[in-house]
């Protein structure tokens, strides 16, 4: 059976890759007919009413999904295309209350022309009464106009569709976790539809362990445990976790009532990681530091000679006073995204997922490739664009041992350089204007 997915027209990159991860998460057997980013209308083929109610009920980017009656480029071809597909589910609902509405994306209809259209599929024979509210059948004309119609003279949409409402999706949770709401915040803390979304790529459900190794104020960590999920963190920077008086990262869990999937959070770096190696977590998302305010920086000395030893003050090692603030060197932030993946692919579970975002410029010739490793792949790619430069959502799966091409490895980013810009590309071309910065 076909069924429509009616996106939000936003993020438009984003909303195919989390309705193909939810149909991973659900264990639903999904086929995309047609779908394009200009448009908000998708056609899925799916086994069942059921399956379809399943995979938009989380979304964050899908607004509702509907049963396809009929599709056309005109009423006229609309009506044909109901009576051909449809009409053994009229008896159906023959004495079902019911309602229509009228959905007109790029276009408009006065009253008057909704009435008239609506009043056009009278030969569907329903003979139950009409309810605005509480009606057991929805029904919802959907039409798509070309962009800037009434501007170009245009005054007939491109394709219209008929389709019965079978269920909303969780979009309207955005505003709960709403920054400007929020208990503690700090500069870098993620928008709250971007880290629900990425944590439904990433498919954070019940009974599932999650980390984000660059946690600040814990915007993934709440957006995980809002789905589910058990959520830890870390940070270099203790003091965007401890916050400032009775703000702090666990106050969002408290003002969220989610204390009981938060695991802990602690300080460290991710090339210091007090966890052991084990494949543990179901899942990893982070939006690691950029390094455009300030370089990048790891736990260690700038002295490469300089061993691990403690360091000794009046008998007292100095990292055990309360004041110690432990050295720190510069990091490049190729390594670093070499790093995210090593890591993920020691403590990802067969099948988990990573999911962290990553800058690069809109000009081609000085993008920043996407990493790869041998055991992680590309699962999607979601781009979010600015003026000059974009950010991107990558999501890798962590594939078995069994399926890992036997020696295959890597090449690591090379750290050239001492300074913030020279180890940091993207720096130095935010600050230059991605002209010359990569070449």
């Amino acid at each position: 059976m076909q069924y429509m997915i009616r996106f939000t027209q936003v993020h438009e990159t984003f909303r195919l890759a989390e309705i193909q991860a939810l149909a991973v998460l659900e264990a639903i057997d999904l086929e995309v007919l047609s779908y394009s980013p200009s448009s908000p209308f998708c056609i899925i083929k799916l086994p069942s009413e059921e399956a379809a109610i399943r995979l938009v009920k989380r979304s964050i980017l899908a607004k509702a999904v509907y049963e396809v009656w009929g599709s056309g480029s005109s009423y006229e071809d609309l009506h044909d295309n109901v009576r051909g597909i449809s009409q053994h589910l009229w008896p159906k609902y023959k004495d079902s209350s019911f309602k229509f509405s009228l959905d007109s994306f790029q276009g408009s209809r006065s009253t008057t022309e909704q009435r008239k259209i609506i009043e056009g599929f009278r030969f569907l024979g329903f003979e139950g009464p009409i309810k605005m509210k509480g009606a057991e059948q929805d029904f919802c004309i959907l039409e798509e106009w070309q962009f800037d119609a009434a501007a170009l003279g245009v005054y007939q949409p491109q394709t219209v569709h008929l389709g019965r409402f079978l269920s909303g999706s969780e979009r309207e949770i955005i505003g709960k976790y709403d920054l400007k709401k929020r208990k503690y915040i700090c500069t870098t803390s993620m928008d709250a539809e971007l880290a629900l979304i990425t944590a439904n790529i990433t498919l954070a459900a019940p009974g599932k362990l999650f980390y984000d190794p660059f946690v600040g104020s814990g915007s993934f960590p709440v957006a995980c445990a809002h789905f589910g999920a058990l959520a830890f963190g870390s940070d270099i920077d203790g003091r965007s976790i401890r916050g400032k008086g009775k703000a702090s990262l666990i106050s969002n869990f408290v003002q969220y009532e989610l204390t009981n999937n938060f695991g802990d959070s602690f300080i460290a770096d991710l090339t210091n990681t007090p966890l052991r190696t084990t494949r543990l977590f179901d899942g990893i998302v982070c939006d690691p530091p950029y390094g455009v305010r300030e370089g990048l920086k790891v736990l260690g000395s700038r002295d490469p000679t300089k061993g691990k030893e403690p360091v000794y003050r009046d008998g007292k090692a100095h990292h055990t006073e309360p004041g110690y603030i432990p050295p720190k060197r510069p990091y490049s932030f190729l390594a670093m995204l070499d790093d995210i993946l090593e890591f993920a692919s020691v403590s990802l579970v067969d099948e988990g997922r990573l999911s962290f975002w990553m800058p690069t410029s809109n000009d081609q010739d000085q993008e920043i490739k996407i990493p790869l490793h041998p055991c992680l792949q590309i699962t999607s790619v979601c781009t979010q664009p600015f003026n000059r430069w974009s950010r991107r959502l990558i999501t890798y799966r962590r594939i078995p041992d069994s399926e890992v091409v036997a020696g295959t490895t890597q090449e690591r980013a090379k750290e050239n350089g001492v300074n913030a810009d020279d180890l940091n590309p993207f720096r130095k071309g935010y600050f230059q204007g991605f002209k010359a910065a990569f070449r």
